[in-house]
């Protein structure tokens, strides 16, 4: 089963300096029908303006993930960590049994565009922690490149959960083929570009379910860039 979500059918909520489109139901946006898939719980694809961001707040027992598009993210926690997350780059802080931090825009001139992933981990309570890894040297145009998954293989960040989550680009006329294991489940997010998947066309920031397949067929209409996320 392939279901489609349209990007244009999105939560989205406009508040001058944050500009955020939601894939799952968050905050003040609620969709029976789209509250999740599996444990991966939210996608935003914020657009922060320069100078401005998220001040300091609490979360817990969450996984809560960062990719940036554009631009450069400003991270601090109660952790004691400071960093520059920038394209090319992942990270991941998972709550646990609570953690207290920020993210903000610290240029003067130019737009940070980067997602915002929530994923459920395997158990509460867990101790707080942080990783943060370069990707982009491991890049291989026209495949799939593990950057974060449970067990941290290939150099990815460690995630508390079933889960793997691959970044492909892709050219005009790229294709790969995936195989969905026995009792898999795939969200495929549109980052930028094209593509056609099993005879479904998915555009920039487009989302897409995969169930109960066994493959799925990639190709590129345009120069771009997705996530694949493979959930148990």
């Amino acid at each position: 089963m392939l279901k489609r979500r349209n990007a244009e059918e999105r939560g989205h909520a406009d508040h001058g300096w944050l500009n955020s489109y939601h894939t799952f139901s968050f905050a003040d946006y609620y969709d029976p029908e789209h509250s999740g898939f599996r444990e991966l719980l939210v996608i935003n694809e914020d657009r922060v303006q320069p100078g401005r961001g998220f001040g300091s707040h609490p979360h817990r027992d969450m996984e809560i993930i960062s990719f940036v598009i554009e631009g450069a993210l400003e991270h601090k926690d109660s952790m004691g960590n400071s960093s520059i997350i920038v394209p090319g780059e992942i990270q991941r802080m998972t709550a646990g049994t609570g953690v207290v931090h920020s993210e903000f825009n610290s240029s003067d001139r130019d737009l940070v565009h980067f997602l915002q992933i929530w994923i459920k981990p395997g158990q509460q309570g867990l101790s707080p922690g942080y990783d943060q890894k370069r990707y982009s040297e491991r890049i291989k145009p026209g495949e799939l490149t593990l950057i974060a998954s449970q067990n941290g293989l290939e150099d990815s960040v460690l995630i508390h959960q079933d889960v793997n989550i691959y970044l492909a680009k892709l050219e005009e006329g790229d294709s790969l083929d995936y195989s969905m294991g026995l009792q898999r489940h795939v969200w495929i997010q549109m980052i930028q570009g094209g593509v056609d998947l099993n005879g479904i066309p998915l555009e920039i920031s487009d989302g897409l379910a995969a169930s109960d397949e066994s493959l799925l067929k990639i190709t590129a209409k345009q120069s771009s860039q997705l996530l694949l996320f493979d959930l148990g």
